[in-house]
């Protein structure tokens, strides 16, 4: 008799200490892309796990989540979305649907956005008709930062003075990155070529403009390949930007036309700020 209760206030103890352990546990955020973990842990600190549902070398305009992904962001307390991307969009009942109880907020809210009608880097569309990524500027950055700031005080306003303090932190980061960016840019404006338009707004923010590959979000036709050619010589192109997650052989043979060098870069890297900072250097050269 003795040994079974023992065994009962053993059994109790260890059921105490997995409460505790649950009740101890950080709440999860999802975020769609890696950029957007950046912003939201330099802001949510200690108090929440940030996890991304795009990984890196993946397109975010076409992803589709996995079913542990879609476990994860129904365990989560908030899902932070850019709001524009493809997969979000395509998406956006389904997972709403799928965690009903998690609270959506949308960080575009306050951007000037760019509309498909204002860009001239070719015939390339996204849903909805607005370009979504905005993370690649230090003007949308403070904004994004903003929004996430308040996301997590409508989520946990107890901590509002740590959130608060975290975000001046971001923000004195960012200025910084636009500093260094607008010294690598002095007296530079130039045009650049870039795959897919990840740049339009870094672009709309140092005066540069952006030419794009794509033709309709596809492959360009041979006509449309010479008349970028054509332009790229025109423009004085002697940047062209690649991403691993589309083909390089039409930047591989517009740069061998025009001379101009190619870089690789990853707009969606958790690495924000050397992602922007790798942009405004291979201009500068």
């Amino acid at each position: 008799m003795k040994k079974y209760i023992i065994l009962f206030l053993n059994l109790l103890v260890l059921m105490g200490c997995s409460s505790r352990q649950q009740q101890t546990q950080q709440a999860t955020l999802t975020v769609s892309i890696e950029p957007l973990r950046y912003f939201t842990e330099a802001i949510a600190g200690d108090k929440f796990q940030v996890t991304s549902m795009v990984p890196e070398g993946s397109n975010p305009e076409t992803y589709d989540p996995t079913p542990q992904q879609l476990v994860t962001l129904s365990q989560s307390v908030a899902f932070l979305r850019i709001g524009y991307i493809g997969f979000e969009q395509v998406w956006a009942e389904k997972l709403q649907s799928n965690a009903p109880n998690v609270k959506f907020f949308n960080l575009s809210e306050g951007v000037n956005l760019i509309r498909e009608d204002d860009i001239h880097h070719g015939n390339h569309s996204h849903p909805g008709g607005v370009e979504p990524h905005i993370w690649s500027s230090t003007q949308n950055a403070y904004i994004i930062a903003d929004n996430i700031f308040h996301a997590l005080c409508t989520l946990d306003a107890d901590h509002t003075a740590y959130y608060k303090k975290n975000l001046a932190k971001l923000k004195q980061e960012i200025a910084r990155t636009d500093n260094e960016i607008h010294t690598l840019l002095q007296n530079t404006s130039c045009a650049f070529l870039i795959y897919h338009p990840a740049l339009s707004y870094f672009a709309r923010d140092y005066g540069l403009e952006q030419i794009c590959i794509e033709e309709g979000g596809k492959e360009p036709s041979p006509a449309h390949l010479q008349a970028l050619i054509r332009r790229c010589k025109e423009k004085h192109v002697q940047v062209i930007f690649v991403q691993k997650e589309f083909d390089t052989r039409n930047a591989e043979i517009i740069a061998r036309e025009t001379g101009a060098k190619i870089v690789s870069i990853n707009p969606l890297s958790y690495k924000w700020q050397k992602e922007m900072t790798t942009v405004a250097k291979a201009l500068s050269e």
